[in-house]
C-alpha cells in the first residue's frame, strides 16, 4: 500500500531531526539540573553554617537575688543586651541583661517579678530567624546588633497598634508575617548620608513657611503638660506629606493612648501609620524598646525608599527608662540625677533617625521634650537641643491665651531651612520675627496706652501687622494648610517686598 503524498509530506518533517538540536537540548538539560543542584549544595551549606552557629548544648542559670526591679542570675555567660527567660512553675518570664558584675548577670524584666522564687532556672533565647529557601542567602549574625532582639517589620503593621515587643494591641488579630530586623541596627556611614534639599509638607501653616522642616531632619518639640502638644502632633499625623508615619508612644498615661489614636490620630491618620504604645505602667525596660523599636520600624521603611515621619512622644520619658536602670544597677548619677549613660543613650537613638543613601527614602523626626515647670534648661531639654537639628517651643502663655498650635515663634528654630527656602524668602522670615519681637517687648506699653504713635516707625508697622500676624500664626486642629498655600499666604503679609 503506497502512503498519500499530504501523509507522507506531514510525517517527513517528525523523522528528521536534526542532530544539532538534539545536541543543545541535552546541553540544556544538564545546565538545568546543575544549577538546581548547585542551588541546594548552597542551601546545605548555608544551613550546616547556621547549624555550627547554633549551641548544641542548652546552658542555664540561676536566680540568686531580686531587689526592686532588677534581678541577679549566675552561671551564665552571656552579652548585655541580649535575653533569656526566667521559668516559673506554669510559665516564664523574659528578662534582658543589662549589667554584670564579675560572674553575677543583672537583668531587667519585660513585666511584672510576681511569682518569682529562688532559684528560678535563666535560659538564653536567641533570637529567632526566618527560614531560609533555596536560592536565597542569609548574611552570618557576628555583630552585637545582629545578636539583639528581633521583631517584626514589613508593609502588614500599616494601620496596626503594637506594644514595646512587637505584640498587637489593637483587636485585628496576631501578626502572620514573619519578617523581622534588630532593635539595634548598624549605623549609617555619615558621608553616605544623602543631604537635606527637600522640604516636607507636615500640614500646619505656621511650621511650613516659618520653621521649614526637610526630609531627613530632626526635630524637637518642647512643651510642658498641657499646651497642645497631642494635639499640634496628630495634625503633622495627619495632614503630612509623608509616605508612612510611624508614632512611638513612649511613658504617656494608658488613656492618653487611646485617645492620641481615636480622636487625634483618627482613621484617616491610622490608615498610613504604624502606633508603638509603652505606656506609664510598664517596665522602663518595655519604654526604652518601645522606642527602639519604632526606630526599627521607621528604618525598615526608609530601606523600602519611603519618605517616613517618625514621632515619639516622649523623649523625656525614655530617658527617664534609662536613669531607672541605670540606677538600679548601681551606675552614679551625674547631673539632677541622670547618670552618664542617660546622656549616650541620647544621640544614639536620635542618629538613626535622617535620610538614608543617595536616592533612598528618609526619616523625618520629632521628638517630643517635656520641659518641667516650662524650664528650657533642664538637662534632658538641653542635650537635646544639641543633637537636634532644630526646636519648636510651645508657650504656656500663647496656650492660655487661646492661641493654638501654641508656637513661640522667636524661641524656634530650624537650622535647615536656609537650604530649603529660597534667600527672599528667608530674609522675609526675619523680618516677621523681627517685627513680631518687637511688638511682643512693648506690649505692655502698647496696651495701657504710653506708646505716641509716630516715635518708632518700626513698632508702628509692627503694631499696624500684627493681627495679621497673629491671624497667620493661628489653625484650627482640623485645619490643613498644604506646603504652597502656606508660603503664598506668608509672601501676601510683604506685598511691597516682592
Amino acid at each position: 500500500m503506497i502512503d498519500s503524498p499530504d501523509i507522507v509530506a506531514q510525517d517527513a518533517p517528525a523523522q528528521a531531526v536534526p542532530q544539532g538540536a538534539a545536541v543543545a537540548d541535552v546541553h540544556t538539560a544538564t545546565a538545568s539540573r546543575n544549577r538546581h543542584h548547585q542551588r541546594w549544595q548552597e542551601l546545605l551549606h548555608l544551613n550546616r553554617d547556621l547549624v555550627a552557629q547554633s549551641n548544641p548544648l542548652l546552658v542555664s542559670g540561676r536566680l540568686t537575688k531580686v531587689t526592686g526591679l532588677v534581678m541577679e542570675a549566675v552561671g551564665l555567660r552571656m552579652a548585655v543586651g541580649s535575653t533569656c527567660w526566667i521559668e516559673l512553675p506554669n510559665t516564664r518570664i523574659e528578662a534582658e541583661v543589662v549589667g554584670f558584675a564579675g560572674d553575677r548577670l543583672f537583668l531587667m524584666p519585660e513585666n511584672d517579678v510576681q511569682g518569682l522564687v529562688p532559684g528560678a532556672r535563666v535560659t538564653p533565647a536567641e533570637p529567632m530567624r526566618a527560614p531560609v529557601a533555596p536560592g536565597q542567602s542569609q548574611l552570618p549574625r557576628r555583630r552585637s546588633s545582629d545578636l539583639a532582639r528581633h521583631l517584626p517589620v514589613g508593609e502588614h503593621l500599616l494601620g496596626r497598634v503594637l506594644d514595646g515587643a512587637g505584640r498587637p494591641l489593637d483587636q485585628f488579630g496576631p501578626l502572620l508575617e514573619s519578617k523581622s530586623a534588630p532593635l539595634q541596627s548598624r549605623p549609617i556611614n555619615p558621608l553616605e548620608r544623602a543631604a537635606i534639599k527637600e522640604a516636607l509638607d507636615v500640614g500646619v501653616r505656621a511650621i511650613n513657611s516659618l520653621l521649614t522642616v526637610g526630609r531627613g531632619q530632626r526635630m524637637g518639640l518642647f512643651a510642658g503638660s498641657g499646651v497642645g502638644k497631642s494635639v499640634l502632633l496628630g495634625m503633622m499625623a495627619r495632614y503630612t506629606s509623608a509616605d508612612v508615619i510611624v508614632v512611638g508612644l513612649i511613658g504617656e498615661r494608658g488613656r492618653e493612648v487611646k485617645e492620641f489614636i481615636t480622636d487625634i490620630l483618627g482613621q484617616e491618620g491610622l490608615r498610613r501609620s504604624v502606633v508603638v504604645a509603652a505606656p506609664a505602667d510598664t517596665s522602663p525596660l518595655m519604654r526604652l524598646q518601645g522606642a527602639a523599636y519604632a526606630t526599627t520600624i521607621a528604618e525598615y521603611f526608609r530601606d523600602q525608599g519611603k519618605n517616613v515621619l517618625l514621632i515619639m512622644d516622649s523623649l523625656t520619658r525614655y530617658a527617664m527608662a534609662q536613669r531607672e536602670i541605670a540606677l538600679a544597677i548601681g551606675e552614679p548619677p551625674a547631673t539632677k540625677g541622670y547618670p552618664p549613660s542617660v546622656f549616650a543613650k541620647l544621640p544614639q537613638l536620635v542618629e538613626r533617625a535622617g535620610n538614608g543613601a543617595e536616592g533612598g527614602g528618609s526619616i523625618t523626626a520629632f521628638y517630643t521634650v517635656l520641659t518641667e515647670g516650662d524650664d528650657q534648661q533642664d538637662p534632658i531639654a538641653d542635650s537635646a537641643r544639641a543633637i537636634l537639628d532644630g526646636h519648636i517651643v510651645l508657650s504656656r502663655r500663647l496656650a492660655e491665651q487661646g492661641h493654638y498650635p501654641a508656637i513661640d515663634i522667636e524661641a524656634s528654630i530650624s537650622r535647615a531651612m536656609n537650604h530649603l527656602v529660597s534667600p527672599q524668602h528667608f530674609l522675609q522670615v526675619q523680618r516677621f520675627k523681627h517685627m513680631y519681637a518687637h511688638y511682643q517687648r512693648n506690649h505692655d506699653l502698647i496696651s495701657v496706652g504710653a506708646y505716641v504713635k509716630g516715635s518708632d516707625p518700626l513698632l508702628d508697622q509692627a503694631i499696624q501687622l500684627y493681627p495679621h500676624m497673629e491671624h497667620f500664626l493661628k489653625q484650627g486642629m482640623y485645619e490643613s494648610e498644604v506646603y504652597t498655600a502656606s508660603m503664598g499666604k506668608f509672601s501676601d503679609l510683604f506685598p511691597n517686598e516682592g
